[in-house]
This record gives structure tokens, C-alpha cells and sequence, in this order.
């Protein structure tokens, strides 16, 4: 009995999933575990860009490129990319930050806004972070690993193809709320195609050079910014990692409007999105963990990408320009 308790505490652990699968970082944890449950993490593409500079034997054997530069350069680190899927690309710029900052100030340039997000839980996401963050690297990429070598790609990515299509209503609707229109109507022909000429969701032909039909990574939690909500407060849930005040709102509203959410008894919804989140993240293995090399303090650079991210795309549905990057970041 022991024994069945504990299986069903994995399963729930797996199958809780990520917030939003439209993160620059998705939760692996959730920015990276799972930026999913709207998508929050741009394509990435299979080709790593080229080491800059004279890099050794091992940089080059790395599928992942470092580029260096002095002081006010800036840094672009690239992660592993399968494929099929995508992976974050993290830029950080060395020097003084402040002093370029005043020297603009001085030429009479009015100092831009960054995006940002206040933290007072501190410590209680920290906690939560590391709690997500082993759970990531003892239980759900061992068994990622697993399936991947079980699994050819093209099956996985015929699997992602189908939870995406599934989660068109969470699209749609967020669309229609923040009245665009257009982007609703790319979204219900998108589904249209993709569900009938793409055997149930399972091949993307919407996204094919003739077609070329965009998709559109919106969501509730979006559609609240778009609104002109603030994020509010920053915080880490266990499992769903990072997230808002607001975008917590939105993981509500995300849920009722996703399929998957209604399989009934709750032990066949429990396996449905087990199986769907070892899945996506076998697409994605290695980004998390690149990201976390890559950063000096992991949890603030998570933080600072998930407020950055979140705030671009609200003022993408705004139809506004995003806020620049700290520094002069490309």
C-alpha cells in the first residue's frame, strides 16, 4: 500500500505540469521545467551558432557556443537545441551598467525602463526553486531520458503537435478578449488545417512554407496584462515554478479552457498529462540545465527572464514595442 501511495505522489508530481509553455526560460523548472501550460519559451532552431574568437578543442566539440567580449560587451550564451523543439538563448552584457547608464543620461538620453518584478517572498521561492529543481533532476528527466531512448523524435514531436492543438480554446479565446482579431482568426484556421489535414493535430501542416499560418502564444495571463494589469508580486510555486500574482490568475482561467483539463476519472487526467509532460520534456532536455551553467545566481536569472518575457508579450498583444534589455542586451 505504501508502495501505491508513492507511485500515485510521482504521478501527480509529473503530471501537475508548467504554467506557461510560452516562457523564455519554460519549468524545468517551469521557465525552463515549464516557461507550460500556454507555452512560454520561443523555437529554437538545431544549429548552434559558432564559437567566437579562438576557442579550444572542447568549445568547439560543444554543440553549445560561447561568445566573450570586454568590459561593455556582450555575452551571448546559446543551449543545446533538438530539432524539432526549441531552446533559450541568455545574453548578459559585462561592465559597469550604471556608468553607461549616467554616461547616456548625460548625452541628454532619457533612461529606459527595464522590466522588472518585486520579490518579497524571497525566501520562500528560493525554497520552492531548489525543491523544483531537484524534483527536475532526480525524478522527471531520469524518466525523460528513459522515454527519449525508448522514442524516436518524429513520434514525440507528433505528440507535442497534439497537446498544442489541443490547447487552441487557451489561444482563441485570449485572442478574442484582447480583440485580436486577426490572431484569432490564424488561430481557428490553424486548428481547423492542422486537425483535419494533420490527422487530429499529430503533423503541423499550417506551419508549412505554403500555408505559413503563425501561431499565436497567448494566454489569460497575457490578456490581464494586455488589460494593463501589473505582474504584481514574483513567486515560485511548487511543481508550476515560476509565475506572477497575475499569471497565477491566468493558470486558472488556462486550465478550464484546456481539453485535457475535463478527462474524467482523475486518475486517466492524471496519466494524460504524466505522459504529456515526460514528453515535452524530452524535447528539451539540456536547456534548463545551460541556463543554470550559464548564470551566476540561477534563481535571479530566472526571475529577471520570466518578468522580461512575460512583459514582452503583454506588450506584444498591446501592439506596442517590448521594453528594452538591461544594457544594451540584443
Amino acid at each position: 500500500m505504501k508502495r501505491f501511495y508513492f507511485l500515485i505522489f510521482l504521478l501527480a508530481v509529473f503530471a501537475a505540469g508548467c504554467a506557461h509553455r510560452s516562457s523564455p526560460v519554460s519549468p524545468l523548472p517551469q521557465l525552463a521545467m515549464g516557461v507550460s501550460n500556454s507555452e512560454q519559451i520561443p523555437p529554437k532552431s538545431s544549429n548552434a551558432p559558432p564559437t567566437s574568437g579562438r576557442g579550444s578543442a572542447d568549445d568547439r566539440k560543444n554543440p553549445a557556443a560561447v561568445q566573450k567580449g570586454g568590459e561593455g560587451e556582450t555575452v551571448t550564451v546559446t543551449g543545446p537545441s533538438e530539432s524539432s523543439n526549441f531552446s533559450p538563448e541568455i545574453s548578459v552584457t559585462a561592465g559597469n551598467e550604471s556608468a553607461d547608464s549616467m554616461e547616456n543620461l548625460g548625452n541628454g538620453e532619457e533612461e529606459e525602463a527595464i522590466a522588472s518584478i518585486p520579490d518579497p517572498l524571497e525566501p520562500f521561492n528560493r525554497a520552492m526553486f531548489r525543491f523544483n529543481d531537484r524534483l527536475y533532476f532526480w525524478v522527471l528527466k531520469p524518466v525523460a531520458q528513459g522515454y527519449k531512448k525508448l522514442v524516436p523524435e518524429a513520434p514525440r514531436v507528433g505528440v507535442n503537435n497534439f497537446f498544442s492543438n489541443l490547447k487552441f480554446p487557451i489561444r482563441f479565446v485570449s485572442c478574442l478578449l484582447q480583440a485580436d482579431f486577426s490572431g484569432a482568426t490564424a488561430e481557428f484556421s490553424r486548428f481547423a488545417v492542422n486537425t483535419i489535414w494533420g490527422v487530429g493535430g499529430l503533423l503541423d501542416p499550417a506551419s508549412s512554407q505554403q500555408l505559413n499560418i503563425p501561431k499565436n502564444e497567448a494566454d489569460l495571463g497575457q490578456t490581464l496584462g494586455v488589460y494593463g494589469l501589473g505582474q504584481g508580486f514574483y513567486i515560485v510555486w511548487p511543481i508550476l515554478g515560476p509565475n506572477s500574482a497575475r499569471d497565477s490568475i491566468g493558470i486558472v482561467g488556462d486550465y478550464f479552457l484546456y481539453a485535457v483539463s475535463y478527462i474524467t476519472p482523475w486518475y486517466d487526467w492524471l496519466a494524460v498529462r504524466t505522459y504529456e509532460e515526460v514528453n515535452d520534456t524530452s524535447l528539451r532536455i539540456g536547456d534548463y540545465e545551460f541556463i543554470k551553467d550559464a548564470a551566476i545566481d540561477p534563481y535571479v536569472a530566472l526571475r529577471d527572464g520570466y518578468a522580461q518575457y512575460r512583459q514582452k508579450k503583454v506588450e506584444k498583444g498591446r501592439g506596442k514595442p517590448a521594453p528594452p534589455k538591461p544594457g544594451g542586451v540584443r
